[in-house]
């Protein structure tokens, strides 16, 4: 959704908009194109996401994860007056903190379960 959004403000950027923007270095390597990076630049990976395959300490994880990304998102918000960027965010926001009450109800559903002398 981010890069989607990047992609449409970029679209019909002059070359100088894009130099004042400070994203000069992305357009040499990418022109127009979305390359999903980090705010330093740095390119996504998968490295950073991992499953023990302990459900206590995967759902702490992606506990974890979405509260990074609610933040992350009030961050962008923060940045823009623009109501066609902060409509999104704020969908996207709220996405994550539904996510962050299921996946706090998965857990204590696994460790109920996993006190239980059955479980899975």
């Amino acid at each position: 959704m981010i890069s989607a959004m990047i992609y449409q403000l970029l679209k019909g950027a002059s070359i100088q908009e894009i130099k004042d923007a400070g994203l000069a270095p992305h357009y040499a390597q990418h022109d127009h194109a979305l390359f999903p990076t980090d705010a330093s630049g740095i390119p996504f990976t998968v490295q950073g996401i991992g499953a023990l395959g302990d459900p206590v300490a995967d759902l702490v994880e992606d506990l974890a994860a979405e509260q990074k990304a609610r933040a992350t998102y009030e961050h962008l918000m923060a940045l823009t007056d623009d109501p066609d960027l902060i409509e999104p965010l704020k969908f996207l926001r709220q996405r994550e903190v539904i996510h962050f009450q299921r996946f706090g109800e998965a857990l204590d559903d696994v460790q109920r379960k996993m006190n239980s002398k059955k479980y899975y």
